[in-house]
């Protein structure tokens, strides 16, 4: 499928930043993240941080300039970030030629728009890292996002992320395509990830658990999902670096 339609980009985007800039304070910057093996939540914050103003300058055709050594103080420089991104977003058209994903190399020429929807799958998942370090472990439910946009976020992990990482020479072709289905849309929505002939088997469950599923941020039972046919394969194929 494409992109879900309808969705406003710019006014997600800032609504997950406003969430994740005001779960800054709840969590303990030296605390694990759930799923992300040593990454602390100091080390998040600059990193999203930091992806923010590298977004904003590829966005513009420019080179991302150092931010600093640090220590920063992360509400701060987070929000320094956020709103830079945001604004540089605004000011251009749509249209406007700036640098975007790509494969073989990482990146290429493309509309600045491509930023909006990446930014927000970038906020939307670190937001629930953030809100899963404070919680103590990673779960459904822990930041504010209607089916649509999570599904949009398995659309991108499947239509963006993958080519691309196989196209790096970062991830081997599947050898048996995985059909993915989200059940909790007004109508059922599915995607198959890889280009086989053969199918591994289907992985069936909420637009929210198929997207942690892929960002590997969730086992298949953390995300609540069902699998058939071959069991052993699917888990094979979830566990590969679908997305970098």
């Amino acid at each position: 499928m494409d992109a879900i339609s309808g969705l406003d980009y710019p006014l997600l985007l800032a609504d997950f930043q406003g969430e994740f800039l005001a779960s800054i304070p709840d969590a303990d910057p030296a605390a694990r993240i759930p799923g992300c093996g040593d990454w602390t939540v100091r080390e998040l914050v600059e990193h999203l941080a930091f992806v923010h103003h590298w977004a904003a300058a590829n966005a513009r055709a420019e080179k991302a300039e150092p931010l600093g050594e640090g220590p920063f103080d992360l509400a701060a420089h987070y929000a320094a970030c956020a709103t830079e991104l945001r604004e540089t977003l605004a000011a251009l058209a749509p249209q406007a030629q700036g640098r975007i994903l790509a494969h073989p190399e990482p990146t290429a020429p493309g509309p600045a728009s491509f930023w909006r929807r990446r930014q927000v799958h970038e906020t939307l998942i670190h937001g629930h890292d953030l809100r899963a370090a404070i919680a103590g472990k990673a779960a459904q439910g822990l930041i504010r996002a209607v089916p649509e946009v999570w599904a949009d976020t398995v659309d991108e992990a499947v239509g963006v992320f993958y080519p691309r990482q196989v196209g790096m020479g970062r991830l081997e072709p599947l050898e048996a395509a995985l059909r993915l289905v989200a059940t909790d849309l007004p109508d059922p929505v599915e995607w198959v990830l890889g280009d086989s002939e053969s199918t591994a088997g289907t992985v069936s469950g909420t637009a929210e658990g198929l997207a942690l599923l892929l960002w590997g941020r969730a086992s298949a039972d953390e995300a609540g999902v069902h699998i058939s046919g071959d069991t052993d394969q699917v888990e094979e194929i979830l566990n590969r670096p679908i997305v970098p």
